[in-house]
C-alpha cells in the first residue's frame, strides 16, 4: 500500500507540472539599483486571514505536494494550512493601457473565502534565511501545480528559504475546464480533506494572494511558519500564474504593498483581467509592460517558447531601475526537469544530464524528444539574483537578449546546428551536445510548450571537440564564464562539471 501511494503521488506531481503549464493567455529607463530591506509597514492595509492547521485527514497528504522525496532528508518540513476571511475585488479608475501604469481601487464587491496554503520550511530555525517565497499555484491545466518550486527547490532548500504555495484560483479549489481536459481540483481529488474550502471567483484572487502573504507576515491564529520571522516576502508565478502576476504588479501591488519583490516566470504577451465574470469584466490592454515606476524589484524570466509561441515579444521592454528581463537561450516553456525534477535532492550530476524522452510521465506523449535544456539551473540563479536585489539593493546587470528577427512573425535567430543566438548563455548552449529549442515540437498544442532536443551524432561531436577530454575542457571553461556572469550558481556548476566528465563519444 505504501509503495502504491508513492507511485500515485509521483504520477500526480508530474501530471500537475505538465497540465498546469498549458498557458491559457497569450498574448516598458535607466539602469540602477533598487530594492532594499523589508519595511515594517509592508502590507499594513491588507486584511489578515484566519490561519488553521496543520491540515490532516483525507488521503493523508497535501495534493500537488511538489516533491517525491521526504523533505526531512534535506532538513525541511512540509505542512498545509487553511486560510479564510473576506476578500475584495478591484476596479479600474482609468483605462488599463499598455504602459502598465494602472490606477485601481477596491470595488464594492467583497466575498468570504477559504483556501489552502502549502508550506515548506527549515526544520532548524537557525537554517532559515529570513525570506519566504510565495508562489501563486498554477491552475491552467485544471489542478494546482508548483512549477517554480519544482524548478527552484534545490536552491531554495540549500539556502534556507521558506516556500508557500497558494491555491489562489477558483479552478484549483472548486474545479472547472482546462485546455487539457483535466479537472482535478482540491475538492474533487480529496473531498474529505478539502470539502470545507470555498472560492468566490478569480476576481477575488488578487486580494486572496495578498492575504496569503499577510498570513506569513502577521499570522492570525496558527503561525504557518512555526515561529520563524519572515523578514522578506517574494512573490513568484509561472506561466498562467505569471499572467496574473503582471496584473497584480501593475494594479494591486501599489495598493497592497505587501511583497518585497516579484519573480515573473514565463509570461505570455497578455495579462489577466482585473475583474471577470460573474463580476463586471475589466480587461487589460494587449501586450502590457510591467509598470516602469514599480517600487520593488521585478525579475521577468523568459524562455524561447515564451518569446514566440506565447507571443511575449511585443511586450518586451527595456530594463529600468526596478525591472530586469532574462531571456534564456536553449529553454522551453517546460521541459524534462519540470516533469521529472521533483525527485532531485540537489546533490546528483544526473540533474545536469540530457534526458531523451518524448513521454516523460504516463499518458504524456509528444512527437519528438522534449527540451532537456538548462532552464532550471538558470532559474535557481534568478532566485539568488532577485533575493540579493531585494535584500541588499544590488540589481543584477542587464542581461543579453535573444537575437530576434522582428518578423512578422517574430523569430529567434539560430546557428547552423539549431541553437539560439544571443540571450543568457550556458555551457549547454556554448558547448552543446544537442540542439535545444523552445520551438519545433509537433503533436498536440500542449506538447508545443515543451520544445525539442535533437542530440548530435558522434561524428559531429568529434568535429566539434576532437575527444571527450576536449569537450570537458571547453565545457568547464564555459561553465566558469556562466558562473562569473551570475547565470549559474557555484553549487550547480559542480554538478554540471561532474556530469560533463561522464560524457563519452
Amino acid at each position: 500500500m505504501q509503495r502504491e501511494r508513492r507511485l500515485d503521488r509521483r504520477f500526480f506531481i508530474g501530471l500537475a507540472a505538465a497540465a498546469a503549464l498549458a498557458l491559457s493567455g497569450s498574448g516598458c529607463g535607466d539602469d540602477g539599483e533598487g530594492g532594499g530591506t523589508a519595511r515594517p509597514e509592508r502590507g499594513a492595509n491588507v486584511a489578515s486571514p484566519l490561519v488553521e492547521g496543520p491540515v490532516s485527514g483525507g488521503r493523508g497528504q497535501p495534493f500537488a505536494a511538489a516533491t517525491t522525496f521526504d523533505p526531512a532528508l534535506v532538513g525541511y518540513s512540509q505542512t498545509e494550512y487553511f486560510i479564510s476571511g473576506t476578500a475584495r475585488a478591484y476596479t479600474n479608475l482609468a483605462p488599463l493601457e499598455q504602459d502598465g501604469r494602472w490606477a485601481a481601487a477596491p470595488s464594492a464587491f467583497t466575498a468570504p473565502f477559504k483556501t489552502r496554503i502549502l508550506v515548506f520550511r527549515p526544520l532548524d530555525p537557525a537554517d532559515f534565511n529570513g525570506t519566504v517565497v510565495v508562489e501563486w499555484l498554477n491552475v491552467s491545466g485544471g489542478l494546482d501545480a508548483a512549477p517554480d518550486w519544482i524548478n527552484g527547490h534545490t536552491e531554495l532548500m540549500r539556502e534556507g528559504y521558506a516556500w508557500v504555495g497558494v491555491s489562489a484560483q477558483f479552478v484549483g479549489v472548486e474545479g472547472g475546464g482546462s485546455i487539457t481536459g483535466i479537472s482535478a481540483a482540491l475538492k474533487q481529488i480529496d473531498p474529505e480533506r478539502y470539502g470545507s474550502l470555498s472560492h468566490p471567483g478569480d476576481s477575488f484572487s488578487y486580494d486572496m494572494y495578498s492575504q496569503a502573504a499577510q498570513a506569513v507576515r502577521r499570522p492570525n491564529g496558527v503561525d504557518p511558519l512555526g515561529g520563524l520571522d519572515a523578514r522578506l516576502v517574494i512573490a513568484a508565478g509561472e506561466s498562467q500564474s505569471a499572467a496574473r502576476m503582471v496584473t497584480y504588479i501593475n494594479a494591486v501591488h501599489p495598493l497592497a504593498g505587501i511583497y518585497d519583490g516579484f519573480l515573473v516566470h514565463s509570461r505570455g504577451g497578455g495579462a489577466t483581467p482585473l475583474s471577470q465574470d460573474p463580476l463586471p469584466p475589466i480587461p487589460v490592454a494587449a501586450n502590457p509592460f510591467t509598470r516602469e515606476d514599480v517600487d520593488v524589484p521585478v525579475l521577468t524570466f523568459q524562455t524561447e517558447t515564451d518569446m514566440t509561441l506565447l507571443r511575449y515579444y511585443p511586450a518586451r521592454q527595456p530594463d529600468s531601475r526596478n525591472f530586469r528581463l532574462w531571456e534564456v537561450a536553449g529553454t522551453a516553456h517546460a521541459d524534462t526537469y519540470t516533469l521529472g525534477g521533483s525527485g532531485d535532492l540537489g546533490n546528483s550530476p544526473d540533474a545536469a544530464k540530457i534526458v531523451i524522452t518524448a513521454s516523460p510521465i504516463p499518458g504524456f506523449q509528444c512527437a519528438s524528444p522534449i527540451n532537456s535544456g538548462p532552464q532550471h539551473f538558470v532559474l535557481k540563479a534568478a532566485f539568488a539574483a532577485l533575493h540579493r536585489w531585494v535584500r541588499e539593493g544590488v540589481a543584477p546587470p542587464p542581461a543579453p537578449r535573444l537575437d530576434m528577427d522582428p518578423g512578422p512573425p517574430p523569430a529567434i535567430r539560430r546557428d547552423a546546428r539549431g541553437n539560439a543566438l544571443g540571450g543568457i548563455r550556458t555551457p549547454q548552449l556554448d558547448v552543446p551536445l544537442a540542439a535545444f529549442s523552445g520551438e519545433g515540437q509537433t503533436g498536440s498544442p500542449f506538447c508545443a510548450l515543451f520544445g525539442t532536443t535533437v542530440p548530435f551524432d558522434n561524428a559531429t561531436l568529434v568535429e566539434l571537440y576532437g575527444s571527450p577530454q576536449g569537450y570537458v575542457t571547453a565545457y568547464n571553461e564555459a561553465t566558469d564564464r556562466a558562473v562569473a556572469a551570475g547565470y549559474i550558481l557555484p553549487a550547480d556548476a559542480q554538478l554540471m562539471k561532474a556530469a560533463a566528465a561522464e560524457v563519452e563519444f
